[in-house]
């Protein structure tokens, strides 16, 4: 895309809209606390408008490292979303106040912001996280089709979609229709460099007599199939069975009941499944990424995890499943190996192939960031941000 000469110095007043910020903790809400708070450095004013999620977080208004965030009353949970009844008002008054807004979809209100939007003229520049897959319910259905029918209304007006590979664009109910519209930029990768000594120390308390530690970061939930590592753990159990494997991330979640329905299993392998809850310091996350010796994402679908790239900036090799959009980072970097999804045993096979040959899939950090170059990916968003803003 073409920029005018005069719009890389131009300060713009970015609107971004989602449904969760920080200190809620998804891949999501971390790709745009660092886009918001990059954005914030480079000069703009960045207001960002999400729920009051939490009892802690009262309605209103605040500043976090500079971004301005709105935080909107939101008093009724449906499914992962929430029902806020001072939207409309709210977000009318903060388009007019802006001059581009970026929408993180999917979310409930998407053709509620593009329809106001509209009035206001202001282009509104979706950034898309992966389909709406919720687990197989009537009221889920319902939920799924509608959601659909926003983003539809939305994509049809939005002169730009901003996708995070080519191959889940290909690949997506929601993309594909509007293929000729997607930009793809990588996902922001930013994590500290894990402190040898920290990693070496936690290495060893977490470990089985000396065995290899098997990292999962994420939610214990369906789509992202936490049941299949714990069962892959027949087949690893057969070469390292004093393997660990640990999760980190929360597990009781309140919109579907993944670890409940789970417990017999994680009973049945308790003595080598380690659950450490979420990780909200990064430079702990990045000892922790360095500890293990491989990092395993069973999911069913997964749009980029950032989970990947951290890992391989901390020099941990990575087993994904082979699905659209997740087996990027590990096709274009080389560190790690893809397994076939929805089959505990490859996913066995795949980890152990990867804990016998480590040097086979591990590469330095400056060749990962050189492939996930966080300026690159601010550099690009700004660009399109230029382009489409309310001159």
């Amino acid at each position: 895309m073409t920029v005018t000469v005069a719009e890389p110095n131009r300060k713009l007043r970015i609107l971004i809209v989602l449904l969760y910020y920080h200190p809620h903790s998804t891949g999501l809400t971390h790709y745009v606390r660092m886009l918001a708070e990059a954005l914030v450095s480079r000069g703009h004013a960045v207001t960002v408008v999400a729920s009051a999620h939490d009892r802690e977080l009262p309605p209103g208004e605040s500043t976090l490292n500079g971004v301005r965030v709105v935080r909107l009353w939101a008093p009724i949970a449906l499914s992962r979303g929430r029902i806020m009844p001072s939207y409309p008002w709210a977000i009318n008054k903060l388009l007019r106040e802006h001059d581009i807004v970026n929408i993180h979809i999917p979310l409930l209100e998407t053709a509620l912001v593009a329809f106001l939007a509209g009035i206001a003229g202001v282009q509104v520049i979706p950034t898309h996280h992966g389909d709406l897959i919720l687990p197989k319910s009537p009221i889920n259905d319902i939920i799924t089709r509608i959601m659909f029918a926003f983003y539809k209304y939305m994509a049809k007006r939005a002169p730009c979609i901003i996708g995070l590979s080519d191959d889940y664009a290909d690949n997506s109910y929601y993309l594909l229709p509007f293929r000729d519209k997607v930009s793809i930029i990588y996902p922001p990768m930013v994590i500290p460099e894990p402190d040898p000594a920290g990693a070496q120390k936690l290495r060893e308390q977490l470990q089985i007599d000396g065995g290899p530690l098997i990292g999962y970061v994420g939610r214990f939930v369906q789509e992202k199939r936490p049941d299949l590592l714990i069962r892959s753990l027949d087949v690893i159990n057969e070469r390292y069975p004093s393997a660990r494997i640990v999760f980190a991330g929360d597990y009781e979640i309140s919109y579907e009941g993944t670890w409940q329905r789970h417990q017999d299993l994680v009973a049945n392998y308790k003595s080598q499944l380690l659950f450490l809850g979420l990780i909200r310091d990064k430079q702990e996350l990045a000892n922790f990424y360095a500890a293990c010796d491989v990092i395993v994402m069973p999911s069913d679908s997964d749009c980029f995890p950032l989970v990947q790239g951290e890992a391989m900036l901390c020099g941990t090799p990575v087993v994904m499943t082979d699905i659209a959009g997740g087996r990027v980072a590990v096709t274009v970097t080389g560190m790690g190996k893809l397994a076939r999804p929805g089959d505990s045993r490859s996913i066995g096979e795949t980890t152990l192939a990867v804990l016998d040959d480590p040097e086979r899939y591990t590469k330095p950090r400056e060749y990962i960031r050189s492939i996930f170059s966080f300026e690159e990916t601010v550099n690009r968003y700004e660009s399109i941000l230029h382009e489409h803003a309310k001159k």
